[in-house]
């Protein structure tokens, strides 16, 4: 059995509330750490742990939350970077010659927002948390489309292709401060917005990937723990695929 050295950690989610999120944070729960779950919606506190209302587009609102965090619990050892959002679309959509509509600014700003300036708003708030504390763990959300492109998706690719460059900079910036920054690249993941997407769709992803299925949200939960255990220190600036082999579609 891996020891993961993570008794007691402080631990902040991002994206708490559902998914791989609250997958992310019931997994840091059971191995025995202080669980901060933020989320812009309702969701529920891990045991041992506290849930709250966090906008990581704002630097005010996650200021706050973690003050409170470090006052109740001291440093934070392990912060996962997992909130984001979609809004897909074209860049531009013609048919018969005639322009349909492109990617709105609304469209693209708002994942850019969320998927790669909350990474940064959350990261350098809780940054001096960990040096503070003598170290700790910095894991993004990347994914598999952020290092292979897919079609439709010009802001979402964006957003997590700048995160794993954040991540490599991240890295080499914050490991004299034994701080360690490393990215989790999921593939297709059966989380609830998936799983209400019409049958042939949910079919058609299972096609990309070539392990036959989708991943669960646990899969990546398990991927950020032993990202953060000790059983990795000495990873970092990675980027690591989570993705059954998946190979995006075009």
């Amino acid at each position: 059995m891996i020891q993961t050295g993570l008794q007691n950690r402080v631990v902040i989610v991002t994206g708490g509330a559902a998914g791989i999120g609250l997958a992310t944070a019931r997994r840091f729960a059971e191995e025995g750490c202080r669980v901060a779950s933020w989320d812009v919606r309702e969701g529920e506190a891990q045991a041992g742990g506290i849930f709250q209302k966090v906008d990581v587009t704002s630097g005010a609102s996650v200021e706050a939350a973690l003050a409170e965090v470090t006052s109740q619990w001291g440093p934070v050892y392990v912060l996962v970077n997992n909130a984001g959002i979609l809004r897909d679309g074209q860049l531009v959509k013609y048919k018969d010659g005639t322009l349909l509509g492109t990617m709105s600014d609304e469209q693209f700003n708002s994942v850019i927002d969320v998927n790669l300036r909350g990474v940064f708003t959350c990261t350098r708030a809780v940054a001096p948390s960990m040096i503070h504390g003598g170290g700790g763990v910095i894991l993004n959300a990347s994914s598999v489309v952020g290092v292979n492109g897919n079609f439709g998706q010009t802001n979402y690719v964006a957003s997590k292709a700048g995160v794993i460059g954040m991540t490599r900079v991240w890295a080499r910036e914050l490991g004299k401060y034994r701080i360690r920054v490393n990215a989790v690249a999921p593939g297709y993941i059966a989380t609830e917005m998936v799983r209400q997407m019409p049958e042939k769709i949910q079919k058609g992803l299972i096609g990309h990937t070539p392990l036959g299925r989708m991943g669960q949200p646990e899969d990546i939960a398990d991927a950020y723990l032993w990202l953060a255990s000790d059983a990795a220190s000495f990873v970092s600036g990675a980027v690591l695929g989570v993705d059954g082999g998946a190979v995006p579609g075009t």
